[in-house]
């Protein structure tokens, strides 16, 4: 593990040797290098991951479906560092069909924002325990196009953080923004990531072939 930044550590295969890279972003209160752990569940050592690191240990101070101005500076702030991830990776020559975005709770509310501010052709999006960001009833005014960007949101049926209308509210958007989108509810899970969302990421990273099998 090497260090890119003060704020952002990464793991994995180098951005010269790696098929993919993989951009997670971690939960409240949570780490860089807890979220980067995750990666061995993956199978994937051809793959770049990248992750930052909140100041705070919290990317934004309310929930995530508080009024957005009371989430700012910080959410905008945010947001910010998750695209000068995606773009440093972008100069370092992985275009951005071949950069995963994954995230857990907070982290996976952020991952999404940007995904769907910031639409584009993504090598995978992935959400576990999260939803887009804002309060009920926001609009969601979103440009430009995720191009069949395979997109995967689990979540449990019963998750005290993440209400289900949100998920399902998410999976509209983003399939409305040309995702090809999965969603999977799971029945009594708790606030956690299990074996079967490790497999859906497993096969959305499977799909992005090296670009010399082309």
């Amino acid at each position: 593990m090497t260090t890119l930044t003060t704020n952002v550590i990464r793991s994995g295969a180098p951005i010269g040797a790696a098929r993919a890279a993989m951009v997670m972003v971690h939960g409240r209160g949570a780490s860089a290098e807890g979220i980067l752990e995750l990666a061995n569940a993956f199978d994937a050592r051809d793959v770049a991951y990248v992750a930052p690191q909140a100041e705070t240990g919290s990317w934004y101070p309310h929930s995530f479906m508080s009024p957005i101005s009371q989430n700012e500076p910080y959410l905008s702030k945010a947001l910010r560092t998750l695209g000068g991830v995606v773009e440093d990776l972008q100069r370092e020559g992985m275009p951005p069909e071949r950069i995963v975005l994954l995230g857990f709770s907070q982290g996976a509310c952020l991952a999404l924002e940007y995904a769907a501010r910031n639409a584009r052709r993504f090598g995978g999006i992935i959400a576990l325990s999260g939803g887009l960001i804002g309060p009920e009833g926001v609009k969601r005014d979103y440009a430009g196009t995720l191009a069949g960007t395979p997109v995967f949101l689990g979540c449990s049926d019963v998750d005290f953080h993440i209400p289900l209308a949100r998920v399902h509210e998410s999976t509209e958007v983003l399939t409305k923004l040309g995702g090809d989108v999965t969603e999977k509810i799971y029945r009594g899970m708790g606030h956690t990531i299990i074996q079967d969302e490790v497999d859906h990421v497993k096969e959305i990273l499977q799909g992005i072939r090296s670009p010399e099998s082309r």
